[in-house]
């Protein structure tokens, strides 16, 4: 049987310091035949000149052109992505040696996994030695809805998954791209975790998203925030069935 391609995607925004070191980490685990899309937010920096540096055909970089934030750089990643399955990948982190394979052999059950991570500091000291376990995370799709803790850095998806969530929900403040993932993967029953660090998860002075960790949003911020990716999801869902 012929390997499934994948596609790793990436947003990137004035990432130079830890970018190359992150781009290693996954290029060793790809195939000849994969891809890296990234998706540049106007970096200032000297991201886009170690991206082309590494002179990697794998790599094609994509300017998002749209309405900026990490949402819909994202989006804008995925949406020039061919492969079967599909890789999250934040731009400052370390994927251990054995991430794709483990995820591969996942989304062979399901159409959405999401992993464990070493939580570490910028010189990569381990800090949390599990999210999972740190922040309590268990699936079920009221219990996610409530208590939204996944992490798009630690996601994997099938080609058929990614095309239920695309395009996603117009307001990205109201519905963050891992959040959208989250709900419609547990709300369909096709969300599996792997209980198995897999990236060291860098958070630094400059990480641009702290997700999974506690919220400093207001009380009305929050259910705003679910109402709006609940009625986003339920309008998804009906739109699939009348396909």
């Amino acid at each position: 049987m012929d390997k499934k391609k994948i596609s790793v995607c990436m947003a990137t925004y004035n990432g130079e310091k830890y970018i190359g070191e992150q781009l290693h980490s996954i290029l060793k685990q790809l195939g000849e035949n994969d891809e890296v899309i990234i998706s540049d937010d106007g970096s200032s920096d000297s991201t886009l000149y170690i991206i082309e540096a590494l002179n990697d055909p794998r790599i094609h970089l994509y300017k998002n052109e749209g309405e900026h934030g990490y949402t819909k750089n994202f989006e804008n990643a995925l949406k020039h992505s061919d492969g079967e399955i599909i890789f999250i990948s934040d731009q400052d982190d370390v994927w251990m040696d054995d991430k794709v394979r483990v995820m591969c052999e996942a989304l062979k059950y399901k159409q959405l996994a999401v992993h464990d991570a070493e939580v570490t500091d910028a010189e990569l000291n381990v800090t949390i030695p599990s999210f999972f376990e740190h922040y309590k995370i268990e699936q079920g799709f009221l219990r996610t809805l409530a208590y939204t803790r996944y992490t798009g850095a630690c996601m994997a998806m099938t080609r058929e998954f990614l095309e239920l969530c695309l395009p996603f929900p117009d307001n990205q403040n109201l519905c963050p791209y891992d959040y959208w993932f989250a709900y419609l993967g547990e709300y369909t029953h096709e969300a599996i975790l792997i209980r198995m660090p897999l990236i060291q998860y860098r958070r630094h002075e400059n990480t641009a998203l702290h997700a999974g960790e506690y919220s400093t949003r207001t009380t009305k911020e929050k259910i705003d925030t679910r109402i709006y990716c609940l009625k986003e999801m339920m309008k998804r869902i009906r739109e699939r069935k009348k396909r």
